[in-house]
Formats: C-alpha cells, sequence, structure tokens
C-alpha cells in the first residue's frame, strides 16, 4: 500500500502541474476572442483559424484539467442521501463510483478515442472551414485527457482504500491551498506590477 500511496501522490503531483498550466489556455483563449473581436470591428475581415484555435484551447482546457479538478473534488456528486451516511460508507460508495462507473468509462473512450487521434495523425485531416487548422492537436486531447482522468481516479482510488485501513487522514477533506485560478490571478497581478514598476523606473531614469 505504500508504493501505491507513492503512486498516488505522484498523479496528484502530474495532475496538479497540468492544472497550473491548462488554466492559462483559457486565459489565452479569452484574449485570442478579444483580438478577434476587436480585428473583425476595425478591419471588417476575420479567420476561421482565429475562431478554431480558441475552441482548440477550450477543449484542451476542459478535458485535460478533468484529473485535476477530481483531484479537487469540484466534480459534480449527487451527494444528498450519500451525505446522510457515515464517513466509511461514504468512502465505500465512492470506491464503488471509481471502479464500476469512472474506470469503464475512460477505458471505453480511451479505446475509442485513441485510434480516432491516430487516424487523423496518420491522414493529417484538415478542417473543412477555409483557412482552418490541422484537426490531430485537438483529437489529440481525448486520450490525453482521461488517461489523466483516468489515472486520478485510480489515485483517489488508492487514496480512499488506504483511509479505509487507516494509513491516511480523510482525502475527502477540502485542503486549505490555493486553487489553479488563484495562483493565476496572483501571477497577473505580478505582471502587472512588474511592468509598472519597469515603467517608473524607466521614467526616473529620463
Amino acid at each position: 500500500m505504500q508504493a501505491l500511496l507513492r503512486l498516488s501522490r505522484g498523479v496528484d503531483w502530474l495532475n496538479t502541474q497540468v492544472g497550473k498550466i491548462v488554466i492559462w489556455l483559457i486565459l489565452g483563449s479569452a484574449g485570442i476572442s478579444a483580438l478577434n473581436a476587436i480585428v473583425r470591428k476595425v478591419f471588417d475581415t476575420s479567420s476561421n483559424a482565429f475562431l478554431e484555435v480558441q475552441w482548440y484551447l477550450f477543449a484542451a482546457s476542459f478535458l485535460l484539467a478533468a484529473g485535476y479538478t477530481l483531484l479537487q473534488g469540484e466534480h459534480v456528486k449527487v451527494d444528498v442521501l450519500s451525505s446522510r451516511f457515515a464517513k466509511r460508507t461514504q468512502i465505500w460508495i465512492e470506491i464503488f463510483g471509481f471502479l464500476c462507473f469512472l474506470t469503464p468509462m475512460c477505458l471505453a473512450v480511451l479505446w475509442y478515442g485513441t485510434p480516432f487521434f491516430l487516424r487523423g495523425l496518420a491522414s493529417g485531416e484538415m478542417s473543412s472551414n477555409a483557412g482552418g487548422l490541422i484537426r490531430w492537436p485537438v483529437y489529440l486531447m481525448i486520450p490525453a485527457g482521461f488517461t489523466l482522468l483516468l489515472l486520478q481516479g485510480w489515485s483517489e482510488l488508492i487514496k480512499r482504500v488506504a483511509f479505509l485501513q487507516g494509513l491516511i487522514e480523510d482525502p475527502t477533506a477540502k485542503k486549505a491551498e490555493k486553487s489553479a485560478e488563484e495562483e493565476l490571478a496572483e501571477a497577473i497581478r505580478n505582471l502587472a506590477e512588474a511592468a509598472k514598476g519597469s515603467s517608473q523606473n524607466k521614467t526616473l531614469g529620463s
């Protein structure tokens, strides 16, 4: 079990890093959307590539962050009934869910989604829209995202079994840590303050 817990910590670390990176894709998608709107209004022109890269980034952020979202316990759960049960019963319900629902679903998507990506990669499939983008990068998000989700599901399963054995604390308890969104907001504030400080230094120097 200790080896499995080390594996679980490794998966948690991986999805945490992915979550910190993927959050920037949402900012990028919003920036491209704003730029596309400005270009369309000012120059009366647009590009399907601009439109498609937006949903490429959105698809990547949604799929790649699925494992991170599970790690944070933010997936939607119907806990109206389970919340009335004892903690150990709730844990057993979640173990059942990971084994009988999440794992088969992820394996099924990987079974069908991986060949779908490989066909797109081999054929060099392009968007049917004029000026559109190549398709395989967004197809790659399917096996990549569901692999991360499957690994996180197994990590959560390991932690719940370890909890039932009394080896770790309750893995469902919320931890008082900064979310990826909070870290992104802090990074943006730091960049803004650094830019402001640089501008003031240049003014004083001149």
